[in-house]
C-alpha cells in the first residue's frame, strides 16, 4: 500500500505541475496575443480555469496527506495523550461525513452535466464536476487509513495534531532555543 500512494502522490504531483505550466501558458500567451495583436484564444481561458479547477482539487488531496490545511492547533496540543486520540477520530469522522457530501453533490452534478458542453472547446462539464469526485474519494481514503492507524496504534503522537507547523515558525523556535543554549552555557 506504501508503494500505491507513493506512486500516486508522485503522479499527482506531476499532474498539479503539467496543470500550472500549460495554465501559465495559456494565459501568458492570450496576455501577449491581446496586447500585440489585439486578438486572443477564446478557448485558452476556459482550459485555464478547468485546469485550476482540478489543480485546487488534486492539490486538497495531498495537503490532506501532508496535514497542510488550515487548522487551529492550541487546544490540541494542551490536551493528553487520550483527549488528542479522542479529538482525532472526532474530527476524522466529521471530515468523513462531509467528504460523502462532497462526494455525493459532485457525482449528482457530474451525471446532470454529462450532455451540457463548455461553449469554447465543447467539453462536457462531466469532466470538471468529476474533479470532486477525485478529492473526495482520495481525501477519504487518506482519512480512513488515518483512523486504522489509530485504531491500529501505528499513530505517532505527533501525528494527532492535524496541522503542520510552518517553515517559519519552525525555523523561529530553533533560533530561540540556540540562543536559550547559548545563554546557559
Amino acid at each position: 500500500m506504501g508503494k500505491f500512494m507513493e506512486m500516486t502522490t508522485r503522479l499527482m504531483n506531476y499532474l498539479i505541475a503539467a496543470a500550472l505550466s500549460l495554465m501559465a501558458v495559456f494565459v501568458f500567451g492570450n496576455v501577449i496575443l491581446r496586447y500585440f495583436f489585439n486578438s486572443g484564444l477564446t478557448w485558452a481561458e476556459e482550459v485555464s480555469r478547468f485546469l485550476f479547477i482540478w489543480l485546487i482539487f488534486l492539490g486538497a488531496i495531498l495537503a490532506l496527506r501532508d496535514n497542510e490545511h488550515l487548522g487551529v492547533d492550541t487546544l490540541v496540543r494542551k490536551l493528553s495523550l487520550k483527549g488528542k486520540k479522542i479529538l482525532f477520530v472526532i474530527n476524522n469522522v466529521i471530515i468523513l461525513i462531509t467528504l460523502l457530501l462532497v462526494l455525493d453533490g459532485s457525482w449528482k452534478l457530474t451525471i446532470l452535466n454529462i450532455d451540457q458542453s463548455s461553449p469554447a472547446i465543447g467539453l462536457p462539464y462531466a469532466y470538471v464536476y468529476v474533479s470532486g469526485v477525485v478529492m473526495s474519494i482520495g481525501m477519504a481514503v487518506i482519512v480512513i487509513r488515518n483512523l486504522y492507524r489509530l485504531l491500529s496504534n501505528k499513530i505517532d503522537e505527533n501525528d494527532l495534531v492535524m496541522t503542520t507547523d510552518s517553515e517559519e515558525k519552525t525555523d523561529f523556535d530553533q533560533e530561540i532555543k540556540s540562543i536559550q543554549g547559548g545563554t546557559k552555557s
